[in-house]
């Protein structure tokens, strides 16, 4: 019984250091360099799938009851508080008082239970397994009843392992319907949409009555720019204030140049290849020892160097070593001789054609790598980026055939990120094996947590007009946000 009051106890002392505070009017302009086209569906948190790249859109449009901030991983937001039953089935929040949606509409215990039940993102169908329901208390008080006690559900529910904690307004998006949402989002965060040109930029505008401060900045401009040479050249002349994902030589030249600060974030952020057909029997990547001749090829160490400046961790599981219960596998080492052995073995002693390498088109730098590696030890592959609207979309339909190149940097545990992709069923697995699901299956209900089961850097800069970027405030999380705590220099 010791978890409930733990918790319960934890909330009021959180609450006790979050009051809101009113500051002077925003004032100026900040831009970013995004290293991706802005989706619409970022906009609306009901579609986040299981990565990073929507929250860098929903922590200035949107708020959450309870989510990540400088302070803590789990900070109480639109709620300031809640609790848990002594049996584990029922977690009751207390909405936060006077808060407004952009539009005027209050934000109350209804757009609650309609956010959640509403929400079809990254394990949603998880979610809505255990959740028996959601019932509306009073106004400003929710009960969310799951069917079984569950020691995982804040961390599902209220980390960016999902959307589903962020809430909207229920009567506008029942007025104007989910594409109508996407073309005009109304949120509670602390900026407001202002104008959206697809594909191309976003602009928001300072909400100055968001309950927790207002913000420092009036305008927020964000710029859809894939290269990343066009990126650095737009913060050197002063035309961005920030550029996200800067890499390699181009990186090294950030550095060097005056005025202009690299900064190394280490978000909770792996990367891997996924064989698409390794449960085909018919398939070359069907054998175990093809998979690890494909190990055994990878150079990590030459792609950190290369890509990462040796910011990046090498590892050899797609779960993030701060995740709880993660489990440190051995490294594989790079051995281009047992790789091509292991191939003969396995009845290739020539190598073998492996058709394409699909990747989200930012990473094709170290994607590139990965290619030339496999080339070299017989594994014939072509590489195909697409950009990242276009690549999450095809890995969620599981559309994508041979190999794939996906990556998160979503917040959880090791099991929000093995539900995502490793399971059957996941939002981007291919495929799953049973035992894998049994134990997966059983460690969700496990209330003893001693029972239960290439980390890249991001490399990004900014301009000498920002005091605070607010890159790396959040630990674990690549983007400069929270937003309301960015600040330009004097005078700027």
């Amino acid at each position: 019984m010791a978890r409930p009051v733990v918790l319960a106890v934890a909330v009021v002392v959180l609450v006790a250091g979050f009051a809101a505070s009113v500051g002077a009017a925003p004032e100026g302009e900040v831009t970013w360099a995004v290293h991706v086209s802005l989706a619409p569906a970022w906009f609306d948190p009901a579609e986040t799938p299981a990565v990073i790249t929507p929250f860098m859109m929903l922590y200035a449009m949107h708020d959450a009851l309870v989510k990540p901030m400088p302070s803590n991983p789990m900070t109480p937001s639109l709620a300031e508080s809640w609790s848990v039953s002594r049996d584990g089935l029922a977690y009751d929040f207390v909405l936060r008082k006077g808060v407004k949606f952009h539009n005027g509409d209050p934000v109350t215990a209804e757009d609650v239970k309609f956010s959640l039940e509403r929400y079809r993102g990254g394990a949603a169908s998880t979610l809505k397994a255990r959740v028996a329901g959601v019932e509306v208390v009073d106004p400003q008080r929710v009960r969310i009843r799951l069917k079984q006690p569950w020691p995982d559900f804040m961390t599902f529910y209220a980390t960016p392992a999902t959307g589903a904690a962020w809430i909207v307004p229920k009567r506008y998006i029942e007025r104007v319907g989910d594409d109508g949402f996407k073309k005009a989002p109304v949120g509670a965060g602390p900026y407001r949409f202002v104008s959206f040109n697809p594909g191309v930029e976003l602009v928001l505008e300072a909400n100055e009555s968001y309950w927790r401060k207002t913000p420092s900045v009036k305008r927020l401009v964000f710029r859809s720019v894939p290269d990343d040479t066009t990126r650095l050249a737009m913060l050197k002349r002063g035309e961005a204030d920030i550029a996200y994902s800067i890499r390699g030589p181009l990186a090294e030249e950030l550095r060097r140049t005056p005025g202009l600060t690299l900064k190394a974030t280490s978000p909770t952020f792996t990367e891997w290849i996924n064989f698409t057909e390794q449960w085909d029997p018919k398939s070359p990547w069907h054998d175990r020892r093809v998979r690890l001749a494909a190990n055994l090829a990878i150079d990590r160490k030459a792609i950190n160097d290369a890509e990462y400046l040796g910011f990046a961790r090498i590892s050899a599981s797609i779960i993030p070593h701060a995740f709880e219960f993660f489990w440190p596998p051995p490294l594989y080492p790079h051995d281009p001789a047992q790789a091509r052995k292991l191939l003969a073995e396995a009845g290739y002693p020539r190598g073998f054609d492996a058709g394409e390498l699909t990747t989200d088109a930012v990473y094709t730098g170290t994607a590139e790598i990965v290619v030339n590696n496999l080339v070299a030890v017989g594994i014939r592959v072509k590489l195909r980026p697409l950009e990242r609207a276009a690549f999450y979309k095809g890995d969620q339909e599981k559309s994508f055939k041979k190999l794939v190149r996906p990556g998160s940097a979503a917040a959880g545990n090791a099991a929000t990120r093995i539900e995502a992709f490793v399971i059957t069923g996941g939002i981007r697995s291919y495929g799953g094996y049973p035992d894998i699901d049994g134990l997966f299956r059983e460690q969700a209900v496990e209330l003893d947590p001693k029972k239960r089961i290439l980390e890249p850097a991001f490399l990004s800069g900014h301009g000498p007009r920002l005091e605070q970027s607010a890159l790396g405030l959040i630990p674990g999380h690549a983007f400069s946000y929270p937003y309301e705590e960015i600040r330009l220099k004097p005078g700027r």
